[in-house]
């Protein structure tokens, strides 16, 4: 399986699973074959469900309800994927127009994740999603319309748009400031001395793309899990909120 040395089944416990639910290689993770799991973060929503909606509650006790326990979570991670992303627009000094609708969504999104685990698990996260976007959408604007736009085509003449397929383009050393690249396909593309400041980087796909020596100290909406997918360098600059990569050179 990719990104794993070896498969298993769904909510079954990893065999390097110790019982202070630590990683017995966690040092090594790449090393053994599991990039995997050097990329994944909750983003807190792990640290949620086990200490608040389950007050403490440990999966493996005899009368846990696991499955209800996991599929908690499943519902869990996505929503504080969008209180993150809320986050990062409240920060912004140029979307002030709307901190006021950004933090009603992010009382609404965080008094959800505080509710019964049947409650949540009844959450519309389709519907969340979708008013959360709208504004996440506005505030992007608001955003990127004080800043200079690079240069859009590519050198393989593809453009850096919403959604757009990149996998593999060479955009090395472009100025890419304020461009909005939410959802495109960035696999194994070339990134290397980009300017990607106020660049809407929501939902792109990260893995494996070099970042090295690329400035995203204020590029949008970047998560961790999208990080530690990638590869950069020392030089590479990041947001304060977002750790550097272990394997990063």
């Amino acid at each position: 399986m990719g990104g794993f040395a070896f498969d298993k089944d769904a909510g079954e416990p990893c065999r390097n699973l110790q019982e202070d639910f630590g990683c017995g290689i966690h040092a090594q993770l790449r090393e053994r074959g599991f990039p995997g799991c050097t990329v994944f973060d909750c983003q807190g929503a792990g640290q949620k469900v086990t200490q608040l909606t389950f007050a403490g509650r440990d999966w493996r006790d005899e009368d846990a309800d696991r499955e209800f326990m996991f599929a908690t979570f499943h519902v869990m991670r996505p929503l504080h994927e969008l209180l993150w992303y809320v986050v990062d627009a409240l920060a912004r000094p140029a979307a002030s127009a709307l901190h006021t609708e950004l933090d009603r969504a992010y009382e609404h999104i965080d008094a959800l994740t505080r509710r019964s685990a049947e409650e949540i698990m009844r959450s519309d996260l389709t519907g969340e999603r979708e008013r959360v976007r709208e504004v996440l959408i506005r505030a992007s604007a608001l955003v990127r319309a004080g800043v200079r736009t690079g240069r859009r085509p590519t050198r393989a003449g593809r453009r850096a748009q919403p959604g757009a397929d990149l996998m593999g383009a060479d955009l090395s050393g472009q100025d890419l400031r304020g461009v909005d690249l939410r959802g495109a396909r960035l696999i194994a593309a070339d990134l290397r001395g980009c300017d990607l400041r106020e660049a809407d980087l929501i939902g792109a796909d990260l893995r494996n793309t070099d970042l090295s020596d690329a400035d995203l100290s204020t590029a949008l909406y970047l998560t961790q899990m999208q990080v530690n997918a990638a590869r950069g360098s020392r030089a590479t600059r990041l947001p304060s909120r977002l750790r550097r990569p272990s394997h990063w050179s």
